[in-house]
């Protein structure tokens, strides 16, 4: 009797997806990165890793169970400690063993380690994204240390390590170290100019630390706060400056870091984030005194290709979650993929999930070359800004409507579904928000005519194969090469989101274009730029090859 009341329960509930191969089961993932110079073997191993259920029940055992603070022992000693469950260490030494805090230093420019890198983050992500904040900030601190010399060449050995240790003891006795960010505060946010805290030179050397300064002040967001050091912004003599500042000092005492409490945050559960204060924290410049943004703004540029990758995982996983349950559930006499009106949605998802796969490809790539090719780090400039901007906005529109596809066991918890829909929003607002964002645009391309002729060239690529896309592209090229031309100041600002999204999908669709499955291109033209598309999802033209695309967003196993 039990066992035949289990099997009616069961009827018609669609298996779970995982374990799959995240990597083969993806339509475009492997040829976007391979184009890009990525290294497929190395990509398909982790993939398929990646995918196991022991991986997936990591990434919702660290999200049950947040981080908490502890900021005292038993004896009222300061401590200051973040403790999480076993499983966030399990991701984070899985990922830094992979190798993606540190692989776009193990190669040359140009030589695809970036790019590699950039699919395993993409894939991990897919499974857990909160442990993916200190491996990439780690992954992009070496950028900014490089403006001090002697301070990159004395933690590069540990930063490129493949070994992680979560002892909060000196980074010099260990093999690896994380290293992390912290740029606001609560007066000022984005407007890091605002900032308050200071920083006093106390001498040449202090608790063995070379030319060390002493800072008062805080932080409003310090994410990762167990890594081994931060880079923030803190006012010098001479103005905003960058420092480094170790967790544990080199004659083994504690720093001056005291971390008021945690934020008890929408998603990104597993990542913990608090607000930190400085108690005589000693710390190190970096960089020049008084160019503290500049200093820090390649780790910042760095870390929004990531923030762009996290956006465009969510999408992969929600729509394969989505399209896995529409071609195992019945309802009505057939398949939900059978479904005409499923089918329209489904390939709408499967729309921006590909665009999106294309977009952050060739962002990576762009970002490999650009330290030796002046073209690809002009084009790099826009790019990763556009980027940013556009797959951040179309992350959560793209999992909501994949969670309303596997309908109510999509809410519930045992769903990775609702985590993330809670991620979704964050990565439109880490590493600056969508007006933050459309404003550097306009700046990169008052500042750089250059970078606008690189990003209207690489759209052009695909000019000839599709009319409609043409003539978006000369109107495009009209609108950014006249983009200071005419109006006031005001209206530039006002119409900046309207013209990087213009740009946004643009170079979508030129990517599909060139490089996309014909069908699924011809779609995203006439839906995206020829105006044959309604407000919502799902709402492509009936005549569209819809079967075909739908099914692309079903993994295969």
């Amino acid at each position: 009797m039990d066992d035949a009341m289990t099997l009616e329960a069961s009827a018609n509930q669609p298996p779970p997806l995982e374990p799959y191969d995240l990597f083969a089961s993806d339509p475009v993932l492997g040829a976007a990165m391979e184009r890009e110079g990525g290294d497929r073997e190395t990509m398909a191993a982790f993939g398929k890793s990646v995918g196991t259920g022991e991986v997936f029940e990591w990434g919702f055992l660290a999200n049950r169970h947040s981080p908490e603070l502890a900021t005292h022992d038993r004896f009222g000693n300061r401590i200051d400690e973040v403790r999480y469950h076993p499983a966030y260490h399990s991701l984070l030494e899985m990922s830094v063993s992979a190798g993606i805090h540190c692989m776009r230093y193990e190669s040359q420019p140009g030589d695809g380690g970036a790019v590699t890198r950039n699919a395993l983050m993409y894939l991990v992500s897919q499974v857990e994204v909160g442990h993916g904040c200190p491996t990439s900030m780690t992954s992009a601190a070496l950028g900014a240390l490089e403006h001090q010399p002697e301070l990159a060449e004395t933690w590069r050995p540990r930063l490129v390590s493949r070994s992680y240790d979560a002892r909060l003891v000196e980074p010099s006795t260990k093999s690896g170290c994380l290293v992390g960010m912290g740029m606001t505060e609560r007066q000022g946010g984005s407007d890091v100019r605002a900032n308050t805290s200071i920083a006093e030179p106390v001498g040449a050397s202090a608790a063995g630390l070379e030319g060390a300064h002493l800072l008062q002040g805080h932080k409003w967001f310090t994410s990762a706060p167990m890594c081994d050091a931060f880079l923030v912004l803190a006012q010098a003599p001479k103005g905003l400056s960058c420092f480094l500042v170790p967790r544990v000092l080199p004659d083994g005492q504690r720093n001056g870091l005291r971390f008021m409490r945690l934020k008890d945050k929408l998603g990104n559960r597993s990542n913990a984030s608090g607000e930190l204060e400085f108690d005589d924290a000693l710390a190190q410049m970096v960089g020049p005194e008084g160019r503290g943004v500049p200093t820090i703004i390649d780790m910042v540029n760095a870390t929004r290709v990531d923030v762009a990758i996290w956006a465009v995982s969510l999408m992969r996983q929600a729509v394969a979650q989505a399209g896995w349950h529409a071609a195992h559930r019945s309802a009505f006499g057939s398949k939900l993929i059978d479904k005409p009106l499923m089918v329209n949605v489904l390939a709408d998802l499967e729309l921006e999930v590909e665009a999106a796969t294309l977009m952050m490809a060739q962002m990576s790539g762009a970002f490999d070359r650009a330290p030796t090719d002046p073209d690809e780090a002009a084009f790099s400039r826009l790019a990763t800004a556009v980027g940013k901007y556009w797959l951040t906005k179309r992350s959560s529109p793209v999992v909501r409507e994949a969670l309303e596809c596997v309908g109510g066991n999509g809410y519930v918890e045992e769903s990775i579904l609702p985590r993330l829909y809670r991620e979704a929003p964050l990565n439109a607002i880490w590493e600056g928000a969508g007006n933050v964002i459309a404003l550097d645009v306009l700046r990169a391309m008052a500042r750089s005519p250059h970078s606008v002729e690189a990003f209207a060239d690489r759209l052009e690529r695909a000019r000839g194969a599709n009319a409609t896309l043409d003539r978006h592209l000369a109107d495009l090229r009209a609108a950014i090469g006249g983009h200071d031309d005419g109006g006031s100041g005001a209206t530039r600002e006002a119409g900046a989101r309207r013209l990087v999204e213009q740009m946004a999908q643009c170079w979508a669709a030129s990517l599909l274009v060139q490089h996309g499955d014909s069908a699924l291109a011809e779609a995203y033209v006439q839906s995206r730029l020829g105006g044959d598309w309604g407000s919502e999802l799902g709402t492509l033209n009936p005549t569209a090859s819809l079967g075909h695309i739908a099914a692309r967003a079903v993994p295969s196993r």
